[in-house]
């Protein structure tokens, strides 16, 4: 049947969505312990260029947060937050891209299971009528089983893509909150460096 599917298609797409996003948030999460201390040895010690080195060998969007602030170092501190805040916003852009299609797919599928359902009980039904006189329960029990199938389908998809959404915001979530403590630690150097 073709609501079947379209929920296999929409199961294919939850998994990948999930794996492509968790192994993209999994490395925005992996931050050296002390990348911090080593970037605040660095300006401290006025090696601005090996501070940027060594954000640049770091594929963290906290990496990429500092390497911008140490861009602007010299220019007014407001600036310098501007940028470590606009870089912040596309990080998270890039984190959170496609997680609205799994919170769409989490809602779609239950509905296009159930209208699987609907058309099933009515070509049942259908069959029931054009049968005359002669209902044979055996015909009534598989087109209620076929109807019952696209829910059942429509369910699993639908909470597979739930609760993989919500694990995935979860993930952001604790990644921005990273990158904000990290932001905010690089401020306070350059605002008191001593």
């Amino acid at each position: 049947m073709i609501i079947m599917g379209i929920l296999f298609l929409l199961s294919i797409i939850t998994i990948y969505l999930f794996v492509e996003r968790f192994r993209l948030i999994k490395r925005a999460d992996q931050l050296d312990e002390n990348f911090m201390n080593r970037i605040k040895d660095n300006i401290l010690d006025g090696k601005i260029d090996s501070a940027r080195n060594l954000c640049q060998s770091n594929e963290s969007p906290v990496a990429r947060m500092i390497e911008k602030g140490i861009s602007r170092i010299g220019k007014p501190l407001k600036d310098i937050s501007a940028a470590i805040e606009n870089t912040g916003k596309l990080e998270v852009y890039r984190m959170e891209q496609n997680l609205a299609s799994l919170a769409t797919i989490s809602g779609a599928a239950p509905m296009i299971g159930f209208l699987g359902t609907v058309i099933g009980m009515i070509l049942a039904f259908h069959q029931m009528a054009a049968a005359g006189g002669q209902i044979d329960v055996e015909m009534l029990a598989e087109g209620i089983y076929t109807a019952m199938s696209t829910t059942v389908a429509g369910l699993v998809v639908g909470i597979m893509a739930y609760v993989g959404y919500n694990y995935l915001v979860a993930k952001v979530d604790k990644v921005v909150y990273t990158m904000e403590a990290n932001a905010t630690e690089f401020m306070d150097l350059l605002n008191d460096p001593n």
